[in-house]
Order: C-alpha cells, then structure tokens, then sequence
C-alpha cells in the first residue's frame, strides 16, 4: 500500500517517500486531479479526475490533441499550476497544498524541465547555464557538476560556447544538462524535439533513452508527435480532460534505428495502436 504523509511533532507535513504494492517507489501520483478554469459564469474543466502514477526508472509519453487537457496537466507535473482538486504527490511531496515559495523550491530540487525552445540565457556560456540550478540551491561543487553533466551529454568542449557559438540541437543538450545537474526527482520535457531537424531530433532521443536505460532517470515527455511517443516505454493519452488510455508503448523504437514514416502513417499506427488496441474489426 503507498504510505501516507506523517506529521512532525509541530504539526507540519513531512515528505515520505511512496512505493506500491510491489515496493517500487512512485514518482509521480496524481489522484482525481481537476482544473477548472473560471471566465465569467463559464466555467472550463479543463482536467477532469485524472488519475496517473509513474514510478521511478519509467520513460512516459503524454499525448492529445489540442484542447485534451495537455498543457494544463504539464504545469500541475511541473508545479507550475495548482490542481482545483485532487491530490498531487511528487516524489513524495504533497505538491498540490503547497504555497508559492514552496513550490519554486519543488520545482528546482525534484524537477529538471526540457523545453521546446531551450529557455538559455543569451549571454551565458553553456557551463554557466548548467550551473544556474545549483547557484539557486546554494549548492556546492557547481562548477564540477556542471561539467559532469555536460558531459554526460557530449558537450565536453562546448562548455565555455555561448549559445549563439551552438547549434540547436547542442543548445538543447545544454538543456538537458541543467536538467539533470540537480539530480532531480524526474525529468519533465515538452515537446523537446519540437524545434530540431531531424538528426538532431533523434540524437536528443538518444540521450534521453541512454540516460533512462543506463541511469534509471524518470522522463516524461509531454508531445504531440506519435514518432517521438514511439520512443518512450508507456504512453498516457488524453481527449477531453481526461484519461482515455494508458498502457506500454507496443514496439518501442530505438533511436536512430528506425527511418522515420510518413505522419499520416504515424498517427494511424499510435492511434490504432493505442485506442483500439489491434482488433482489426474496429477499424473497419
């Protein structure tokens, strides 16, 4: 059974780690999770009793398509938004009654973000920029780690490269290091292909696949591409606020193994795949 949040003898909550019944530790646990959205009298749900645990060392894809609720349930991963109702464990950590203050220091300790457009500092070299989560942790050894994490993703002599002196693909390794240099809790990433041709595309899949394999890292991606979704072990699908299928990716790709399908090829696959589950009567 998960465990439950104990109180210290002031009456605070304390972080407890949660496992299921199985013993493996759960990263992420949302329960009933709802947002609405208020705009006069109307009233938007946007998120509709979502119920989804991840634990560690899994490789997670989130798809749907515009209006399903996607965005809004990344900012609740990344603790960027606060759910109506419902409960949201991270890591242990009751997310979901924290204040402001609390969740920034949530959001820097438990979560390395990926961005579609990088989200570097103009005139910040790459080891600098890898650094600047531990700057706000007021962490030791920066510098040593920083360079371990650009390491980690091949950028060994690039670290003192402004990201101008980078390509995209290089400028979106810097990313990925500085989401990992925190040794965070998951790795959440959206649409983290997004921006990149091919080559690169795929050379970041591969990172994130060998950081997952190699180093049990948790990632979630948050995407609307089925090729990319097809590279990650279990996909969680939304339409309408809520949850209509979650189960392994059947096949996962390996990057940079497979040549990439047409997109009309790709969505039939995931969406067949994935809603209808290969009886080939309800295509039909």
């Amino acid at each position: 059974m998960f465990k439950a949040f104990q109180r210290n003898g002031n009456g605070r909550k304390e972080e407890e780690k949660r496992y299921d019944d199985d013993g493996q530790k759960v990263i992420i646990d949302l329960q009933n999770i709802s947002k609405v959205y208020k705009m006069g009298d109307i009233e938007v749900h946007a998120l509709r009793d979502v119920d989804i645990k991840i634990k560690e060392g899994e490789f997670v894809s989130i798809m749907g398509p515009s209006g399903s609720g996607k965005s809004t349930l990344m900012n609740i991963l990344g603790a960027l938004d606060q759910p109506t109702s419902g409960d949201y464990y991270l890591d242990g950590l009751d997310v979901s009654k924290l204040n402001e203050r609390d969740l920034a220091i949530a959001r820097n300790k438990k979560i390395g973000f990926v961005f579609q457009s990088y989200n570097l500092l103009k005139r910040t070299t790459a080891i600098r920029q890898v650094e600047l989560p531990l700057i706000y942790a007021g962490a030791s050894g920066r510098t040593s780690r920083a360079e371990e994490a650009l390491k980690a993703v091949g950028l060994e002599r690039r670290m003192d490269h402004l990201p101008t002196e980078l390509s995209g693909g290089q400028q979106q390794r810097v990313a990925i290091a500085r989401a990992l240099v925190n040794e965070p809790a998951m790795i959440l990433a959206d649409e983290a292909t997004g921006n990149l041709d091919s080559k690169s595309g795929m050379e970041v899949l591969q990172i994130f696949q060998r950081l997952n394999e190699e180093e049990g890292i948790t990632v979630v991606f948050v995407t609307h591409d089925p090729w990319t979704a097809r590279h990650t072990k279990r996909l969680v699908m939304l339409r309408d606020g809520s949850v209509v299928a979650d189960q392994p990716v059947p096949n996962q790709l390996v990057a940079g193994e497979a040549e990439r399908p047409s997109e009309a090829a790709e969505l039939e696959a995931i969406f067949q795949s994935t809603y209808y589950e290969g009886e080939s009567d309800e295509f039909n």
